[in-house]
């Protein structure tokens, strides 16, 4: 009920004192950490399983989920080819990307939460693609372990987990990170990367500067904020991109 209810219905959570009551009736009713499968009923990913929190699924059942992202896939993805998504998170645009590259093509999915990793193995299972490898790290300018700090219950889908990027002793948990050059010595360099660290997407680039040079894959990356824009923009125009704003916070970089 909660995934299919209509906007209208669910609207009624931001109203003053209804929506309060809404909201402790639900989380009463339904354990906060529930999941449910469900078939994704529009958009790119039409008709693949994914397993949804019922409070916070609905974009992905209604195929809303991130739509410019959705759109360049389906433009650029083709078959046979290798995609890294770097911040796979439960898995909704490897699940996309493995159906468009199809099983000459392979994806490598990069997800550091360790619960967000176990929703997209078994999302990969239910949609029965062999496709699709998945990498228990995160992605750094170099390979070492870094602490990461998870989302708290306020995002039930682990979405805004990051890197301590002051190197803080006490915060977070130490999760092992690679950079995309180390990786590629004993892995397929990408034909195409979608990369959505959340503020991490400086030190992706700068530790991929060799795939950069050798391979020249299209990237599309979630900028979150202004200065990182300006230094990826910077990075990627030394190795002769073509850069696109798509929205707001998506930048598309491509050899012309």
């Amino acid at each position: 009920m909660l995934l299919h209810a209509p906007t209208a219905l669910r609207s009624l959570r931001d109203m003053p004192w209804l929506g309060n009551f809404v909201h402790r009736l639900s989380y009463r009713l339904i354990p906060v950490d529930q999941k449910i499968w469900a078939r994704i009923q529009a958009g790119a990913a039409e008709g693949l399983w994914i397993e949804l929190n019922p409070r916070t699924g609905q974009n992905y059942v209604r195929g809303e989920v991130e739509t410019v992202v959705q759109k360049i896939l389906t433009e650029r993805l083709k078959p046979g080819m290798i995609f890294y998504d770097l911040g796979a998170n439960i898995g909704y645009f490897t699940l996309l990307a493995a159906r468009l590259v199809g099983e000459g093509g392979k994806v490598f999915s990069f997800e550091p939460d360790p619960e967000n990793a176990a929703r997209l193995r078994r999302n990969i299972q239910r949609n029965g693609f062999t496709n699709v490898t998945v990498v228990d790290a995160g992605i750094w300018s170099v390979t070492q372990k870094r602490n990461f700090v998870t989302a708290d219950s306020a995002s039930p889908d682990h979405g805004i987990g990051k890197f301590d990027m002051l190197d803080g002793p006490d915060i977070g948990t130490p999760i092992p990170c690679t950079s995309l050059d180390d990786f590629t010595v004993d892995s397929p360099l990408p034909d195409a990367i979608k990369c959505d660290v959340e503020g991490a997407e400086i030190e992706a680039l700068r530790g991929a500067e060799g795939v950069l040079r050798a391979k020249h894959p299209w990237i599309v990356c979630e900028m979150h904020s202004q200065a990182n824009e300006r230094a990826a923009r910077e990075i990627l125009r030394r190795f002769d991109y073509t850069l696109e704003a798509r929205d707001k916070s998506h930048l598309l970089a491509f050899i012309s």
